[in-house]
């Protein structure tokens, strides 16, 4: 049974205003910073803040340090279909929420803004920028609410989106099971965008279960066959290329990623992967 809104919320502030993970500062190490000074480079550090002047200079690799400008703009757009009502060990939906409620409630822990978009083939939601965790309950209502049967997620929209509402630079979680062509390579030149990939395991590996009869959620087309060895295999072939290319894109646009399946526990899975 899906989790209330409520107690998604509850759940979220457990784990966001405990102590268990540490005393890490926050989960947004994004690019809401202010340059402080030139150091050394460390194994580990992000190649993205090699000052290649220095480097030159110097003979050896240097890294531009910053402080956090308070306050971040920390912006989820979550993209919805019929693709995420599926799941085994809980729905692709359910994970997205959870995922919603622990990023939004970090953000404003830390006084930050939050703001939430909901996208599918056109903007059904919008939470403006906000410091209150009614903001949070009103994201997860809309996605409860949210008939996803019948709707594709639509990657372009979700662009234009962005291009439309966000003016200012900022911190941006864009979650979607991401399954086709994606390019964010645009907004990745203003905001500092970070890709959460939402997936269950069976999307991944799936079984052999012979004679079948199945409906696709986005567009309800009826489809029937036979899950044996040859078809899965050409299945995850395409699974595997899909996520190829995908991931390879977002190395090459500097955009930061992170896969998270329904039997995940969402916050440990942000925290010790961003």
């Amino acid at each position: 049974m899906a989790k209330s809104s409520k107690e998604l919320l509850l759940k979220s502030k457990k784990q966001v205003y405990s102590e268990r993970l540490g005393n890490h500062a926050s989960l947004f190490q994004g690019e809401g910073f202010e340059f402080s000074e030139l150091r050394e480079y460390i194994y580990g550090d992000d190649i993205r803040k090699i000052d290649w002047k220095t480097t030159a200079k110097l003979g050896k690799p240097y890294v531009k340090v910053y402080h956090e400008e308070r306050e971040l703009n920390v912006v989820v757009l979550s993209i919805v279909g019929g693709s995420m009502f599926f799941g085994s060990s809980r729905q692709k939906s359910e994970l997205m929420a959870e995922l919603i409620s622990d990023i939004g409630l970090s953000a404003i822990k830390f006084g930050d803004r939050f703001s939430h978009f909901l996208v599918a083939d056109k903007l059904y939601e919008y939470v403006k920028p906000t410091k209150k965790e009614y903001g949070v309950y009103s994201a997860l209502e809309s996605l409860g609410d949210f008939e996803m049967i019948g709707k594709e997620g639509d990657f372009e929209m979700a662009k234009e989106v962005i291009r439309k509402y966000v003016k200012s630079k900022s911190l941006i979680f864009i979650l979607s099971d991401f399954v086709g062509d994606v390019d964010f390579g645009t907004l990745s030149k203003k905001h500092d965008i970070v890709s959460i990939i939402i997936r269950d395991r069976l999307e991944e590996e799936p079984l052999e279960l012979g004679a079948i009869g199945l409906v696709d959620l986005e567009d309800i087309k009826p489809y029937s066959g036979n899950m044996t060895g040859s078809m899965i295999a050409s299945y995850k072939e395409v699974m595997v290329q899909n996520d190829k290319k995908l991931i390879e894109g977002f190395k090459r646009q500097g955009i930061r990623w992170l896969k998270v399946y329904t039997d995940d526990d969402a916050y440990l899975k942000l925290a010790r992967g961003l």
